[in-house]
């Protein structure tokens, strides 16, 4: 029996129905063709009215009076944008029984092929808990290690552990050791979503260069007198182009 001692809890408090939860940031790929811009407004209610109004007519001349020419102005047409955004995602995942993950991996300054030769060497013996080293990798971005061994039951006895001290180079450190995981997506549903404060513009001809025309258009929806309002942001692809929009999670 243990003395009676006053504690005081300093960590994270969480509701147990936030556990085990996976949050998705959407990062969608959107194409755009050449003689094509997508404008982001500000506020939701400019681009509905822009987009109401289908077709506008682009004042080549950035507020100069000219006669009504077609070389003096462009006509273009404005569409909502709407993406594809997961509603539901579900994740099979599956422990390998013969792998673990090496973690908290020092920086020794050598190359990753003789750091991994000396992880293997040491995991290779068994009076280090070890057995015959199958495969090993770096995980990409991660400092990770994944080691795959021969035989089954040499991993969990490792990852029960925890950490291990391994002796690399001159020095021991204190290497973690966790299980490996791998799955794929088993069941994935997508429903379309409107960008409320996106608008694209299509038909634009090639009658300008590529910054000039992206300040004409910026400078026409600017304006209240045509219906708009403040651009936040404007991308612009001529013709013969072709280009690429990424949403992220405020997605316009």
């Amino acid at each position: 029996a243990l003395p009676e001692k006053k504690m005081v809890f300093k960590g994270l408090v969480t509701n147990k129905e936030d556990m085990n939860k996976l949050m998705l940031t959407p990062l969608i790929r959107y194409p755009l063709r050449g003689g094509s811009a997508l404008i982001i407004f500000e506020k939701a209610e400019v681009a509905q009215r822009i987009i109401e109004m289908k077709e506008h007519m682009v004042e080549l001349s950035n507020g100069e009076e000219l006669e009504e020419l077609d070389r003096g102005r462009v006509r273009v047409q404005a569409a909502p944008v709407d993406v594809l955004l997961p509603s539901v995602l579900e994740i099979g995942l599956t422990r390998s029984s013969r792998s673990i993950i090496v973690s908290d991996l020092p920086s020794l300054g050598i190359p990753e092929e003789a750091l991994l030769d000396k992880l293997e060497l040491f995991f290779s013996k068994t009076k280090n808990g070890g057995g015959e080293v199958e495969s090993r990798e770096f995980l990409d971005d991660s400092g990770q290690v994944v080691l795959t061994f021969v035989q089954d039951g040499v991993a969990e006895p490792l990852i029960a552990r925890g950490h291990i001290q391994v002796l690399l180079g001159k020095g021991k450190y204190d290497l973690k050791i966790s299980p490996h995981m791998s799955g794929g997506i088993t069941n994935l549903q997508l429903q379309p979503s409107r960008c409320p404060r996106t608008v694209l513009l299509s038909g634009i001809p090639d009658v300008l260069g590529e910054e000039p025309m992206r300040d004409t258009l910026e400078i026409h929806f600017q304006k209240a007198s045509r219906g708009g309002g403040e651009v936040e942001t404007l991308a612009y692809v001529p013709v013969g182009q072709q280009g690429v929009a990424v949403f992220t999670e405020d997605v316009g």
